[in-house]
């Protein structure tokens, strides 16, 4: 990778000063001939070893920030090639950061009101658009004459797209303080779940305080689905009534009880005296015997958040699985099962297509996630997968691509299809020696286990290929 320095041109782009940055990439200040707005750099850390997490973060990033318009947004403006320099430019957005104004709290209730105004705005925008944010803090948050513009989409979701993040893993993903109970079962469908960050957020402001601490465990951020904080006004007795009301109701376990859309929010803080406040039962999620019945009762997690207003784009769409493996390149194989994959697609109107490889780890021992030359194999990999279908020429909400890290490549494949309710899975098989008997068991296992239909594409001896070609087995 090129040298990242001050002076260094990146397509056009000349690197002017580096910005303080987290652990996931580095920010440059950035200028470009004609450009009449100041840019900023967002560069990711792609060493071998890292989690693949942050490559994921990046490519959801790219596909929603240049879908994304209006002032609640910083323009985008480009971004860079995967295997040379990865970069997203976009506008560098001048204000005043909303972590810095947390650090003064609590403030007066007006001054609370007025920043939730501005979030909420920024929010009916962004949900307007379909992209639910789901990692709304502070630090993501700047305060300009604009308005609020919101940063960081590494963990959005888009409702027309791919959900790269979500389609790979069930884990909680967002931050700690502000994570919505949903989110920590580890649903990504519901724009509500930026809501109740929303709360979080107004509860920090007027009490000096988050409801929720920041744990670090699973067990700790599942507490919010049983235990509620202290109501604002309990900590801070100058919050009024009208205030503590919308911040609860904002953070609400239960889905069918917290705002609908954040013009309501909006509504609500604009218009104080039409607030209803409610009575509120304390002992909802608090008290002796909740906390008893949490520890040691039977409990339905899901049922206490409720349903999500906002299904999942793919909900009763059909999802093909294309599994191949790229370990040692394209070969005859690889382009058996592309033909048989846009067979598949052909015949499924409306489908998309999850494009999935499987890199092997080892048992035991450290499995190398770099190459002879210090590049990440993880990210050879994802390009060498796009770069296998793009022959199918689909646009970018029709397919995602998925390398998995596995030390089964048929439990990979099996586990996806079943986590993501994958209606067909097409994968291809050898014909010859020692290739067969591992690769051939891959294709034999998805076959007895699949809960969906499974189409093996075999490819005879490497001598008949050019002879007899490929065949085809679809099984139900």
């Amino acid at each position: 990778m090129q040298r990242l320095e001050t002076g260094t041109v990146i397509d056009g782009f000349e690197l002017a000063r580096k910005l303080p940055s987290g652990g996931m990439a580095a920010l440059w200040r950035a200028t470009k001939p004609g450009l009449d707005l100041p840019a900023i750099l967002k560069i990711p850390f792609f060493d071998p070893g890292q989690d693949a997490s942050g490559i994921i973060g990046y490519e959801v990033e790219e596909l929603i920030l240049k879908r994304l318009s209006g002032p609640h947004v910083p323009r985008f403006l480009g971004s860079g090639d995967l295997m040379k320099i990865p970069y997203i430019a976009m506008e560098f957005v001048e204000g005043e950061s909303l972590a810095d104004i947390v650090g003064k709290a609590p403030l007066p209730a007006d001054e609370v009101a007025g920043i939730g105004i501005k979030i909420a705005t920024a929010l009916a925008a962004l949900h307007r658009q379909k992209v639910a944010h789901l990692d709304l803090k502070p630090e993501n948050i700047i305060l300009t004459g604009r308005g609020a513009v919101l940063l960081d989409f590494g963990l959005s979701r888009h409702a027309e797209l791919p959900d790269l993040l979500g389609e790979e893993s069930s884990v909680p993903m967002g931050t700690a303080a502000y994570i919505s109970p949903e989110q920590v079962l580890g649903e990504r469908t519901d724009t509500a779940s930026d809501l109740f960050a929303l709360g979080c957020i107004l509860y920090q402001l007027a009490t000096g305080e988050e409801p929720f601490g920041r744990p670090a465990t699973f067990a700790g951020m599942k507490r919010r689905l049983y235990h509620a904080p202290k109501r604002p006004r309990e900590i801070n007795g100058g919050v009024p009534r009208w205030l503590d009301e919308i911040i609860q109701r904002c953070m609400e376990v239960d889905r069918s009880k917290r705002y609908a859309e954040a013009s309501h929010v909006l509504s609500d803080l604009r218009n104080p005296d039409q607030v209803v406040v409610s009575r509120r039962r304390s002992e909802r999620r608090a008290g002796f015997w909740a906390a008893l019945t949490g520890l040691f009762g039977k409990r339905d997690d899901r049922s206490l958040v409720g349903r999500a207003r906002i299904e999942s784009r793919h909900a009763g769409a059909s999802i093909v699985l294309a599994g191949v493996d790229l370990s040692n390149g394209r070969d005859a194989l690889s382009d058996a099962v592309l033909d048989e994959t846009a067979r598949a697609l052909a015949t499924r109107e409306g489908s998309w297509l999850a494009c999935v490889t499987v890199l092997k780890t080892e048992i035991v021992g450290q499995t190398s996630l770099g190459d002879e030359n210090g590049q990440s194999i993880y990210l050879k990999r994802l390009v060498a997968l796009k770069d296998w279908a793009h022959p199918l020429h689909l646009p970018e909400d029709r397919i995602s691509y998925h390398v998995l890290e596995a030390v089964s490549p048929a439990d990979a494949i099996l586990t996806y299809a079943e986590h993501n309710d994958v209606g067909h899975i097409i994968v291809g098989a050898r014909g010859s020696s020692a290739i067969r008997r591992h690769l051939g068991s891959v294709s034999t296992k998805i076959v007895a286990e699949a809960l969906c239909s499974v189409s093996v594409v075999r490819i005879k001896a490497v001598e008949e290929q050019n002879r007899d070609g490929a065949s085809t087995v679809r099984m139900a």
